[in-house]
């Protein structure tokens, strides 16, 4: 498909579905999903989503998909900040301007990223600081996402400290500035600017032009990304233009503003007071959720059920996943995959069990990583206006019939 028809198909599949037509690329199942019922929207390059919005495309992977280490590309989950995104990008013509205090500013292509750097490739988890905020209750600003904006890929492409020591740095650098193509509907809106201070880097911050072995998906940055694993999607610009390294930090909206939550680990904040004092969203905290059964779901008694899901947390590494076939009375040690595909990629969990009482069963799942750090129940988690970070142990209702 054509770069430049890539927005204008999606906005008549997009539409189509809004309007409750039928078309062979939206989605025509309606799904429980963490307790909603949708119609799931396929844009192009990916299967049906749930769709919050088409203009910036904001699109959820369905909770089924949350049972494999690795997210196909066209389930992963869509995030955009800005409506007003590049419709056509000639990957031949496709430059990343390297500048500021650098001792020689750089323009590299994407032919000079495969052939003059070395390539790494290793996998990492990308999640929307937003992830869950829907089970916040109170209801908390923003896009009411379920579990999915989340997924798990292997991302190969050139570290960022191979650049900067082509560019060469100057004495003084000491933060470096990365911003993307997409822009404002509005010239007041402030660009969609994100900032790393050079002590946060390390040889896992990488520029991908892969995911799970084919070019981005347009919708997940091609061509173009910034990997920081551990961290926050919202630290991963997409269609990554240009790179600014500076002396001094700048106050960006983005890193100000938005993406932040309270300084402060005792204390929740509430609808009707916020925290003066507050810091941006970095380092995800740990967190599972259930892929199989779905919310809804009719089990056999005595059946031979398995529970599966995912776990992750910023890199430390999950120790252990505990699952609850009675609302929490009781746990057990679920079976986790080898872990290969490294600390900050997915392990996969299962867990075997035989429902033997007939009608509801709350199914839980809670996370535990290497430093000791668990996932809580949901009402012990710090409530924040932005709805941020949510991790409370995660939980499915089946019927047993």
């Amino acid at each position: 498909m054509e770069r430049r028809d890539f927005f204008k198909k999606a906005a008549v599949v997009a539409g189509a579905a809004a309007v409750g037509t039928s078309t062979s690329e939206a989605g025509t199942t309606v799904q429980p999903i963490d307790n909603r019922k949708v119609s799931p929207v396929a844009f192009p390059e990916k299967r049906p989503l749930i769709m919050y919005s088409d203009r910036p495309p904001l699109l959820e992977t369905p909770r089924d998909v949350f049972t494999s280490v690795l997210t196909p590309n066209d389930q992963f989950f869509v995030r955009w900040h800005m409506p007003d995104i590049p419709t056509y990008i000639d990957p031949d013509k496709f430059t990343i301007s390297v500048n500021g205090l650098v001792k020689k500013e750089l323009m590299i292509s994407l032919t000079d990223l495969k052939t003059k750097f070395e390539q790494v490739e290793f996998a990492a988890v990308l999640q929307c600081g937003g992830n869950s905020r829907s089970a916040f209750k109170p209801i908390a600003g923003g896009i009411q996402w379920g579990s999915g904006a989340m997924g798990c890929a292997t991302w190969k492409g050139v570290r960022l400290k191979d650049i900067l020591d082509k560019a060469g740095l100057k004495k003084d650098a000491k933060w470096i500035g990365f911003n993307g193509s997409e822009k404002a509907a509005y010239y007041e809106t402030p660009n969609f600017v994100r900032e790393l201070e050079l002590t946060e880097l390390d040889d896992k911050v990488i520029l991908a032009y892969e995911m799970n072995g084919e070019d981005l998906p347009y919708l997940n940055g091609y061509p173009l990304r910034l990997i920081i694993p551990g961290y926050y999607s919202d630290s991963w610009v997409k269609m990554l233009s240009n790179i600014t390294v500076t002396n001094e930090y700048k106050s960006l909206f983005f890193m100000d503003v938005a993406y932040r939550v309270p300084d402060n680990e005792t204390e929740s904040e509430t609808p009707e007071k916020k925290f003066p004092k507050t810091k941006p969203i970095k380092k995800m905290n740990v967190k599972s959720i259930i892929g199989y059964p779905l919310n809804g779901d009719k089990l056999s008694l005595k059946s031979h059920t398995v529970v599966r899901g995912v776990a992750f947390d910023d890199g430390h590494g999950i120790e252990t996943v505990m699952v609850s076939t009675d609302a929490g009375k009781t746990w057990g040690k679920a079976l986790l995959d080898d872990g290969s595909l490294g600390r900050y990629a997915y392990r996969a969990f299962r867990f075997a069990f035989k429902p033997n009482t007939l009608g509801k069963t709350v199914i839980m799942a809670k996370a535990i990583n290497k430093l000791g750090e668990e996932q809580p129940l949901s009402k012990d988690i710090l409530w924040n206006h932005g709805g941020y970070k949510y991790n409370g142990i995660d939980e499915v209702t089946v019927e047993v019939v």
